[in-house]
């Protein structure tokens, strides 16, 4: 026999005690996988969804201000040098980022002043397919616009009110006809006092055609620092002033970041709670295997060969559980998020690296919770364990 041969031969007399402290170890290990894969698909669909509420960057045109006074008298601000976004160029700078991929969507926005109903209103040019996935939160009534739409509007619900303005309704700002296809519920917001227009009109109400007043920009910031994003767009439209909205970002991957760590919370409970019971399957081991013990170390085995006795039981133990686990994880996995709805995110699949890593994971801590068990059995004396039996 063997130091390798040994651990085989234990197995067969303890079929059963294997069986069941495999799969003990086998359920631990593909709970942790399957909440760890389930966690990060879920946080990722999180942030994709949170994206509706809003954007986290804004990009404004770079200008000086100057406070004027004069006798005592302020004369307000004067803005100098100011530079326009060229909305082509902008985005084409965009494209151009290394984390372009984290930029989900670039809403521009042109203000401009007109009258509807003989009265001063405001109105926002947007581009109506990407202003709706960011605005995600508004309610209307009536209808929204279609995205290719271009002779719809939106009103906001103050703005309607002070200009009675009704769903459905024929609106005439500057001679252009347009169809207000609703009325927004109130948001709390700038939202709720301005009238919103195709993007094309309000740059040619505002005489600065091809061009944008502000960029809105919502970007997934979970894989990276949203710092680095900002700089990154900074460095790519240097004539333009880039800024996160901190609060907004903030509180984003604050709910990220709780579902990774509950996840990892919970992991490294399940975790624990299997290094546990194999560290007291071990020992028990070591005192039923007393007399094992002895005849090993009586017929020559080292100290240090008794412990590798231990150590490769731990070693199997921990590839066969791993293998199984990543299996059995993959599958946890597929069920859990078809009941959530979120397969698509994250089609069942194997991969060779990330079963590799699992089983790697579990060789390493089913060893370590045999360390003590397998130092204790090789401090056992031979005189000592055949006197004792």
């Amino acid at each position: 026999m063997t130091i390798f041969t040994l651990p085989l031969r234990h197995v067969k007399v303890k079929a059963l005690r294997a069986f069941l402290l495999v799969t003990i170890f086998t359920l631990g290990l593909a709970s942790m996988s399957g909440l760890h894969h389930v966690s990060t698909v879920i946080s990722d669909s999180m942030e994709k969804k949170l994206i509706s509420f809003g954007a986290n960057i804004l990009v404004t045109p770079r200008h000086d201000r100057l406070q004027i006074s004069y006798g005592g008298y302020s004369l307000g601000d004067v803005t100098l040098d100011e530079q326009p976004i060229h909305l082509t160029a902008a985005l084409k700078a965009i494209d151009g980022i290394a984390l372009r991929a984290n930029v989900a969507i670039v809403a521009p926005k042109m203000l401009a002043m007109s009258r509807i109903s003989g009265q001063a209103a405001a109105l926002v040019g947007v581009q109506w397919e990407d202003e709706l996935l960011l605005k995600g939160y508004w309610e209307v009534d009536g209808s929204f616009p279609e995205p290719d739409s271009p002779d719809a509007a939106l009103a906001g619900a103050t703005a309607a009110r002070k200009l009675g303005l009704t769903p459905g309704q024929t609106i005439q700002a500057d001679g252009r006809s347009l169809r207000l296809s609703g009325v927004l519920k109130a948001t709390g917001s700038d939202d709720d006092t301005v009238v919103f227009v195709p993007l094309s009109l309000a740059q040619d109400l505002a005489g600065k055609a091809g061009r944008a007043s502000f960029l809105e920009v919502a970007a997934l910031c979970s894989g990276c620092p949203i710092e680095d994003i900002v700089a990154q767009l900074q460095t790519a439209l240097p004539d333009t002033e880039v800024r996160a909205l901190a609060q907004v970002a903030e509180s984003r991957m604050y709910a990220v970041h709780f579902a990774q760590n509950l996840a990892f919370s919970v992991s490294l409970v399940i975790l624990t709670t299997a290094c546990a019971m194999l560290v007291m399957s071990m020992l028990s081991a070591v005192a039923e295997r007393r007399r094992e013990i002895g005849i090993m170390r009586a017929v020559g085995f080292s100290r240090a060969k008794v412990f590798t006795v231990f150590a490769a039981e731990a070693v199997g133990l921990g590839v066969v559980s791993g293998v199984l686990a990543y299996v059995l994880g993959q599958l946890l996995t597929a069920y859990v998020l078809r009941q959530l709805h979120l397969a698509e995110d994250a089609p069942l699949a194997f991969h060779g690296l990330p079963c590799m890593a699992l089983v790697l994971l579990a060789v390493l801590t089913a060893v370590a919770a045999a360390a003590f068990p397998a130092w204790k059995a090789s401090q056992v004396e031979p005189a000592e364990a055949l006197v004792s039996l």
